[in-house]
């Protein structure tokens, strides 16, 4: 075989092995084509769902308000001649009837504060209190220690009494005021925010009514303490308070004050 021949047989037999390979290797690059890879989960075993919260269930849906923690207010303006006379919604619901019906006589405007489960048992005193101009709030669901409560926690309490509210006044109202403490701390303030209140009452004037000192007691700590802006602790419920409140009305009229709602008292 002369060397031309066999160089040609040589190169025909190498072009030859090189298409057989190149076959080879394009079936298996079109093999890893057609397997997809595997997930991150499925490479490190772990469990990508979202975790749960510290109570160990998922997190809730609601979104946090947009304002951010509610802002603690004690009292209005000292200039002007506006007070608040806030009341502890609860007890029983003839008194704090008999109580309203004094106030709208006198022309004069409170706020209550309303105990959710209260509320939700005699749902028919929102509409008593609304009616007769004065103004509706949130005083937690059950009345707990607040500052005891872990956040969660005091977020439902302070929730669950917005729903009741929504349900049988038609709004959540504008105004929380924490239970079992005076001042609210940071966590209040925060949660009373995501549930979408953005300021915290408190008060500068305590008579201490829901130890039922006797009317005149009642009415002795309240001028005591009353002036411009000044805003009232007082409680429904308390047959002292009831009798106390005429007496407490005349008195301010006397000095120049003027009973409004917290709304009133605070602006928009």
């Amino acid at each position: 075989m002369s060397l031309t021949r066999r160089q040609a047989l040589l190169a025909g037999v190498a072009a030859a092995t090189l298409a057989a390979c190149a076959r080879q290797n394009a079936q298996r690059g079109n093999q890893a084509l057609a397997e997809p890879s595997p997930s991150p989960q499925q490479e490190d075993g772990a469990d990508r769902s979202p975790a749960p919260d510290a109570a160990g269930s998922a997190a809730p849906s609601a979104s946090p308000s947009a304002g951010g923690p509610a802002v603690e207010v004690q009292h209005g303006d000292r200039a002007g001649t506006a007070i608040a006379l806030t009341f502890h919604g609860a007890g029983d619901p003839a008194l704090a009837s008999r109580l309203l019906a004094e106030a709208k006589q006198a022309q004069a405007r409170v706020t209550v504060l309303a105990v959710g489960t209260w509320l939700e048992q005699n749902p028919d005193m929102a509409r008593v209190i609304l009616d007769s101009g004065h103004e509706l709030g949130n005083h937690t669901y059950t009345h707990p220690v607040l500052t005891r409560l872990d956040p969660p926690a005091a977020f439902q309490e302070i929730e669950r009494c917005a729903a009741v509210l929504r349900r049988v006044a038609g709004s959540q109202g504008k105004w929380f005021r924490p239970s079992g403490t005076p001042t609210a701390t940071e966590t209040i303030l925060i949660q009373a925010g995501r549930a979408g209140y953005a300021r915290s009452l408190s008060y500068d004037v305590d008579p201490a009514d829901y130890t039922d000192p006797g009317a005149d007691a009642i009415v002795a700590r309240v001028k005591a303490g009353v002036r411009p802006g000044s805003v009232v602790s007082l409680h429904l419920g308390h047959a002292g308070t009831v009798t106390a409140l005429p007496q407490i009305l005349d008195h301010l009229k006397s000095v120049g004050l003027v009973a409004v709602t917290a709304s009133e008292l605070f602006g928009p």
